[in-house]
């Protein structure tokens, strides 16, 4: 990820560039795990949230005044964010919640959306220095250096710069697609295209990749599909919601900018998933345990930054793992995992096996006191029992799964809500705190 050349030219934009993180609404489509947290406070990869995405990449940008916007079940994201992203106090950096709050003419308080969240914020960005304004979803998985992006905004001296992501046909159904100019200005868009002749309309060309940089099998369709990550101008975004009453920025004032401002894109070339729907978290948490994952939490001078929770290294005994991810704090007894995160805190008991699945882990340890007073009040302890089969599943935090269980959706049902459990495109989720008896199967 290396820097622009123009590091000074680089300096002076971070020092002009405020970013605005957005904290999610309700996220739906994630129930359950948006059940008991805000999307953007779901975890990923064993030991973080979706929010140290973003904001990871912000301060690795250079970009260290940030503003969170956080309003749907919100306390455990605002505790993650305001516990781990603190700047000393001779620095000019701040990671600053604004959470959504009743003001003196305000009816309601609540955001109405993102652009409405964006608009309730405006007297927190009126510090003369704040030039520009870079808008991020809180709930993306990618590592991008904003200093190109910022780099192309200066050059262009655009009003607005758009990000935009190489994806698949199948993709581009579910994105807004953009069609560019040679120099990267914004033509049109279209959301979420199905029609043929419009894919076709906005499918990349030979001389699109050429102009782009843009690499791959040129007979391979490939479109630009539009991440949700702005940079304005701060006058013009003050124009354009105090002039109009939006609500959203993707439904309501990404169709206005093309006709008001100067938009330019700035597109981006390496891994990157929105994490809307369940499947798509699945998906992504699989690419996590592949052999040669695309994407990687390590990396050598962008690290991605989390709550230090100071856990004891991981405990296995006589197990066999296998493109396994096991974060910090686990105890697992002679099991066999394969291609699973395993968060932190998660407790294994001997001769279970688990493939494909994701495993939030627990809030806190459970002393053998405790376990040993839940086997006598009939309730399996915190973890997962012994013997039990899971396959292609998403256990939430803090599970007590009995002994003997087998979680394998053998019937491959799609949709269901049971009790204890869900199952959404095929995937068995087991919601936070839930408890499955001994020999219970899904």
């Amino acid at each position: 990820m290396p820097l622009p050349p123009n590091t000074a030219g680089s300096s002076r934009l971070q020092n002009e560039t405020v970013a605005v993180v957005l904290g999610g609404g309700r996220g739906t489509r994630l129930f359950p795990l948006t059940r008991d947290r805000s999307k953007p406070a779901v975890p990923l990869g064993g030991k973080f949230r979706f929010i140290d995405i973003a904001l990871s990449n912000s301060i690795n940008s250079g970009l260290k005044r940030i503003f969170v916007l956080t309003q749907y079940n919100s306390v455990s994201l605002n505790n993650h964010v305001a516990f781990t992203y603190k700047f000393d106090s001779f620095s000019r950096g701040f990671v600053s919640i604004l959470a959504a709050e009743q003001g003196y003419d305000d009816e309601s308080g609540w955001f109405q959306g993102t652009a409405d969240s964006v608009r309730h914020c405006f007297r927190y960005l009126g510090d003369p220095s704040f030039r520009h304004v870079l808008i991020v979803p809180g709930d993306h998985l990618c590592r991008i250096d904003f200093n190109h992006m910022m780099a192309i905004h200066d050059l262009r001296r655009a009003d607005v710069t758009l990000c935009a992501a190489v994806v698949s046909r199948d993709d581009a159904s579910h994105f807004r697609v953009l069609k560019l100019a040679d120099d990267g200005h914004v033509l049109e868009f279209a959301r979420k295209p199905t029609d043929p002749n419009v894919l076709a309309r906005f499918r990349l060309t030979g001389a699109d990749r050429r102009h782009h940089g843009i690499d791959g099998d040129p007979n391979e369709d490939r479109y630009l599909a539009f991440m949700g990550i702005y940079l304005f101008r701060k006058e013009v975004l003050f124009r354009l919601l105090n002039t109009f009453d939006d609500q959203d920025l993707g439904r309501d004032t990404l169709p206005r900018i093309f006709w008001s401002a100067r938009s330019y894109c700035y597109v981006f070339k390496d891994y990157w998933r929105d994490i809307g729907t369940i499947r798509s978290f699945y998906e992504a948490s699989m690419d996590l345990t592949r052999h040669h994952p695309p994407f990687r939490f390590q990396h050598p001078r962008a690290p991605i930054y989390t709550h230090g929770r100071y856990l004891p290294a991981s405990r296995i005994y006589r197990s066999v793992m296998d493109g396994a991810l096991a974060a910090d704090g686990t105890v697992i007894h002679d099991a066999h995992i394969e291609r699973s995160v395993i968060g932190v805190r998660a407790r294994i008991e001997a001769g279970t096996r688990i493939s494909r699945t994701v495993i939030f882990g627990a809030d806190a340890f459970e002393t053998p006191a405790q376990r040993a007073e839940a086997l006598a009040r009939g309730v399996p302890p915190l973890g997962i029992g012994p013997r039990c089969v899971i396959h292609k599943a998403i256990i939430d935090k803090n599970p007590r799964i009995g002994a003997d269980c087998r979680l394998e959706n053998r019937q491959n049902v799609q949709e269901m809500d049971g009790d204890n459990y869900f199952i959404r495109d095929g995937v068995i989720i087991i919601p936070k705190g839930a408890v499955l008896p001994p020999n219970t199967v899904i």
